[in-house]
């Protein structure tokens, strides 16, 4: 008999027993989860409860989670730590993007945990809210240091403009 992926919770007795519940905990890797801006790096960790109701399977719990990525300004590593309820439902006949999929024997709970991480991930990440970000000139991390260069274009769709005489 082979082992159940570590988000894959048997769930075959709670199914039989109306109102059962079952305490969950699992901390493990979850495969490739970045939204092109930040990546999940290291164990994700699933802490709650799952409850047999009429309509099948709830999970209400906490997901916590730590990230890595580039300064989408400056280029700098910066990572964070996330930490997330969940209430999300199991049914036999799951609606796309609504419910989740309730198997005949088991609850898997990478879905909703790949989905709840992927929507608070931050998609353009800065290492701080006033990071200057880099030199479009020459390339100097303006958080480290100033440089000399003409950061102000005229826009040529403007040029048009300056040679009128407008009296203040």
């Amino acid at each position: 008999m082979s082992a159940l992926p570590p988000f894959r919770i048997p769930v075959a007795d709670l199914l039989r027993r109306p109102g059962a519940t079952r305490d969950v905990s699992v901390t493990a890797p979850i495969e490739a989860l970045d939204n092109g801006g930040a990546t999940i790096v290291g164990d994700v960790s699933v802490d709650g409860r799952l409850e047999r109701i009429p309509e099948g399977m709830v999970m209400r719990g906490e997901i916590a989670a730590t990230w890595e990525a580039h300064c989408s300004r400056c280029l700098q590593e910066v990572g964070g730590a996330l930490s997330l309820h969940v209430d999300e439902l199991f049914e036999k006949d799951s609606i796309d993007g609504e419910t989740y999929k309730l198997d005949d024997d088991s609850v898997d709970l990478e879905p909703l945990v790949r989905d709840a991480l992927l929507l608070e991930l931050p998609s353009a990440p800065v290492c701080r809210d006033d990071c200057a970000g880099l030199c479009a000139q020459c390339g100097a991390n303006r958080n480290e240091t100033d440089c000399d260069c003409h950061t102000e274009q005229d826009d040529p769709r403007w040029a048009a403009l300056k040679s009128l005489n407008i009296p203040n």
